[in-house]
């Protein structure tokens, strides 16, 4: 795991970064030199005056954005200094998974005789559906964790993408409804296209997974140490599970039910029934059969360095029983980290890549068949991530059981998502469905 690259510091030599600084001053200069060039070069005289009309609204966007918007993304520290601009693993996994998926749709498209062009008018419609269905999805999906105490509180928190929250399932949604849409104010053919798309989604999605992997989430439930498995460092999702749970400092616990008066967040009350000799639980005395509450302790948060960000401020723990503290361990004495978990975001790289190649092969043999449609690959595609997303579901962690099963949301949309496939494919095979260009 690597949630951060690198930061962009906020100041060079004094001056920041962002805002009114180094950045805004590159811009002028540059600005400066395009007039200059524009000036002087063989299209002169009225020329400037062309360009400062033409251009005038994007520098003026982009200034905006330098002085306004980038100081808001910049991390803080402990005291609410900024520190830097974070450059995310998972931003970059997400670009490299935007340009691989887009350039080899344009080139089927290419080979396919609809034309590369088509695939570039798409895809920023296909990347803002697809942000938005991710972002929505998670929001549904975890909606508890977003309500305020005001409505606008709570949509600015819904809004905070930055934070982290995006579901791929939704996002898949969300790009093909917005791809559905652009296909038909363009006339063109949503089978035909589909066709063209679904492996490179399959693409997207390998470098995605990796981008996962980076940003810590999506993780499996703990194992013993194999190939397949993954241990993620002190800041991440799985460690602050682990740790409050117990497993890490060597307790094995059942949450025990609290009274309806009695919901604090971040204080559960778990029953011991076995600890690890020599662990740190051991060290600080408890016993089986006792109860305790393990609490994320903040107040380590404050010995970090000034040019640490605040997410990468690590705390400590806080060891509770019968409402009496009874120790407090530092983030230097926790391990360093986490217990082994599957590796779900490698495995589903992995099957990603090989949905791929699948569909490349079968696309081939299909099409020579003469009960073969257009439209007939995507859907295969479709219902082949939706049982890929099935099993893998079953080792992962991050999601809960819905509607009163162990299923979780993204394998009841799974088994939708394969009910309605093979009634359209069904249709597509019987001649049933609209062959207009349109669709």
């Amino acid at each position: 795991m690597r949630r951060t690259l690198f930061l962009i510091p906020h100041e060079v030599a004094g001056i920041p970064v962002f805002g009114v600084g180094w950045l805004l001053f590159g811009l002028a200069a540059f600005v400066l030199v395009r007039l200059a060039w524009v000036t002087f070069s063989d299209n002169a005289g009225t020329s400037i005056t062309a360009a400062l009309k033409q251009e005038f609204g994007m520098w003026a966007t982009f200034a905006a954005i330098i002085v306004f918007a980038l100081p808001r993304a910049e991390l803080a520290n402990v005291t609410g200094d900024p520190v830097g601009m974070p450059i995310r693993g998972y931003g970059m996994f997400l670009m490299l998974a935007a340009i691989g998926s887009v350039s080899i749709a344009a080139w089927r498209a290419d080979r396919a005789g609809l034309g590369s062009e088509m695939i570039l008018r798409l895809a920023p419609y296909t990347f803002i559906g697809g942000f938005l269905g991710a972002r929505l999805f998670y929001v549904i999906q975890y909606r508890a964790d977003f309500m305020r105490e005001t409505w606008s509180e709570t949509l600015l928190a819904m809004a905070a993408f930055t934070q982290g929250g995006l579901v791929v399932y939704g996002g898949f949604i969300g790009g093909f409804f917005a791809s559905v849409w652009a296909i038909r104010r363009f006339q063109g053919s949503l089978w035909k296209f589909g066709d063209v798309i679904i492996p490179c989604v399959f693409v997207g999605l390998f470098f995605g997974r990796l981008g996962c992997l980076m940003n810590g989430c999506c993780y499996g439930g703990e194992c013993q140490p194999n190939p397949l498995s993954v241990q993620f460092p002190p800041g991440s999702k799985v460690y602050a599970d682990q740790l409050t749970s117990g497993d890490l400092i060597g307790i094995e616990s059942q949450v025990v039910d609290q009274p309806a008066n009695d919901q604090t967040p971040g204080r559960i009350s778990r029953r011991i029934e076995s600890i690890h000799p020599g662990s740190i639980a051991d060290q600080a005395g408890l016993e089986p059969g006792q109860s305790v509450e393990l609490i994320v302790d903040p107040s380590y948060l404050n010995q970090a360095p000034p040019d640490v960000p605040a997410e990468d401020a690590l705390p400590g723990l806080a060891i509770v029983r019968d409402g009496e503290l009874i120790a407090r361990v530092g983030p230097d004495e926790l391990p360093p980290v986490a217990n082994p978990v599957v590796a779900t975001q490698v495995i589903s790289s992995v099957l990603a890549a090989i949905m791929f190649v699948v569909l490349l092969i079968l696309e081939r043999w299909v099409q020579r068949r003469p009960w073969y449609r257009d439209g007939l690959l995507m859907l295969v595609g479709f219902i082949g991530y939706a049982l890929i997303r099935i099993v893998l579901e079953w080792v992962r962690v991050d999601e809960a059981g819905q509607f009163g099963t162990s299923l979780s949301i993204s394998q009841w949309v799974s088994l939708a998502v394969i009910t309605a496939s093979l009634i359209a494919m069904a249709g597509r095979c019987r001649g049933r469905v609209d062959e207009s260009p349109a669709m």
